[in-house]
């Protein structure tokens, strides 16, 4: 399906499946042919359009008839205060991050969901992924709701900010420069309907200070700023789900003195600037994986001692002491399968996963040889200044092929369909499989007790609407 090259052809196109009012209210009057064609075309101009103004349009129109047809991007807010105050639980909501094939998998995603009766599930995507895999939150947001409409999907999605961190080293040379990027990059998901939000300013610990409440000050207070300043920013009706940070992933474990240290001085910092403030709804912790896992020399990965102990404990006071809804486990994608179930006991309110599945794609025996080394060598020539001393090429590669996704997006969406078929078999067995390790069948009814959606207007693009 090409992408329509035209502003008059996307608005013919999208006036015979929907009416649009003068004030950019849509009606869809054809789901069928929404779903059938349309969608495809639109979907495809908003990640590949020729010119922004084509893109801007495409993605209003899947965001608008996305609100229009049931499927809203929403805030998981209410859930998680219902498992805080210990009104439901029992089940960890699997956060994917999607690196590439990003409508495909997500329709995968959806399927998934329709068939166990889920509806706690997240998509997200991180700071850093933006960058290497080029999808930006507008873009982002359209795939995931393209897809909902595809798979005639009705009800929240949740479509969630992944580590909007801080970098340590930018911070240091220039504060205001990194701070203000991490606010403009919250300012811009907002737009986009990402009204889930990992803040992650675990970087800036300072193991140096003498007390664990000074090593965490710069942590809480900066969570405290952006989290009012997303307050400022969400839209009328919606609450955004924020995640605070305690601990970096792939560094030392977390403790209970660092948690309660860390909620105590947030609260303290958020109450003291504006009374009254909604906080975070839950913890990100570390308990010994790591991001991607560490690659071995041939580029297997090696097995995660991933502390439980540390995990029950501190969802525990997460929970009970705070009334957030958990702890959140991150890296723990390639973890050995029979892990899985063990989370829904542990007090583990979400759980990060991204590595297997680009591992899963790559790997796939129908993937094409030929795009695999032209990617590799890509990444050899134009990441060559990562690899470590000592490193084989199998780690290297391991390491570094996350960055593929966005250079050769285009082919990857490209790929036959019977070639798309088989890898997204594959995945959508997988994400069954953590569906049901996670006891997240049977959830959507949890959600929809729970959760409002609320269908938050977009403005119609002005070139968008001259065409119309």
């Amino acid at each position: 399906m090409q992408p329509y090259t035209s502003l008059s052809d996307l608005a013919a196109d999208l006036r015979k499946v929907a009416q649009v009012a003068k004030d950019g209210k849509l009606t869809v009057i054809d789901p069928k042919t929404l779903r059938e064609t349309t969608i495809d075309r639109l979907i495809q101009t908003a990640v590949f359009g020729a010119s922004a103004d084509l893109k801007d349009a495409a993605r209003w129109a899947i965001r608008t008839c996305a609100n229009a047809t049931g499927a809203i991007s929403s805030s998981i807010q209410g859930l998680y205060d219902a498992v805080g105050k210990g009104r439901c639980g029992g089940f960890t909501t699997p956060a994917i991050n999607i690196r590439g094939l990003t409508y495909d998998i997500s329709r995968a995603l959806f399927r998934t969901a329709k068939a166990t009766n889920a509806g706690a599930f997240v998509f997200e995507i991180a700071r850093s992924e933006m960058g290497y895999t080029e999808q930006r939150p507008a873009e982002y947001s359209a795939a995931v709701l393209a897809a909902a409409i595809k798979e005639g999907h009705t009800g929240p999605v949740f479509i969630q900010g992944d580590h909007f961190q801080v970098n340590a080293k930018k911070y240091a040379a220039e504060p205001d420069k990194e701070l203000g990027a991490i606010r403009d990059l919250c300012k811009e998901a907002l737009a986009a309907g990402f009204y889930n939000i990992d803040i992650d300013t675990s970087t800036l610990v300072d193991l140096s200070r003498q007390t664990i409440k000074e090593q965490q000050r710069l942590n809480f207070d900066l969570c405290a700023d952006y989290t009012l300043f997303i307050r400022d920013l969400e839209p009328k009706g919606v609450t955004t789900s924020v995640g605070g940070e305690i601990g970096e992933v792939g560094k030392k474990n977390s403790t209970v003195e660092e948690l309660e240290n860390y909620l105590d001085g947030y609260a303290e910092s958020l109450q003291g600037r504006r009374p009254g403030s909604k906080g975070i709804s839950k913890i990100s912790v570390q308990t010994g994986t790591s991001h991607g896992g560490v690659p071995l020399p041939d580029g297997t990965v090696a097995e995660v001692k991933l502390d439980f102990g540390t995990l029950i404990e501190l969802g525990k006071v997460a929970r009970e002491k705070y009334g957030l809804s958990g702890a959140v486990q991150h890296g723990a994608s390639t973890l050995p399968a029979e892990l899985f179930n063990r989370f829904p006991k542990s007090n583990t309110s979400e759980i990060h996963l991204a590595t297997e599945f680009q591992n899963m794609i790559y790997e796939s025996e129908a993937f094409p040889k030929e795009l695999k080394d032209t990617m590799y060598a890509w990444l050899r020539a134009n990441c060559k200044d990562e690899a470590k001393a000592g490193e084989t090429d199998e780690q290297f590669i391991y390491k570094t092929r996350k960055k593929g996704f966005g250079t050769f997006k285009k082919e990857l969406w490209g790929l036959p369909a019977a070639t798309k078929e088989t890898i997204l078999n594959g995945l959508q067995v997988k994400f069954r499989f953590l569906f049901e390790q996670l006891n997240v069948p049977n959830t959507a009814s949890l959600v929809r007790d729970h959760i409002m959606p609320t269908p938050v207007p977009v403005p119609v693009p002005s070139a968008l609407s001259s065409a119309l």
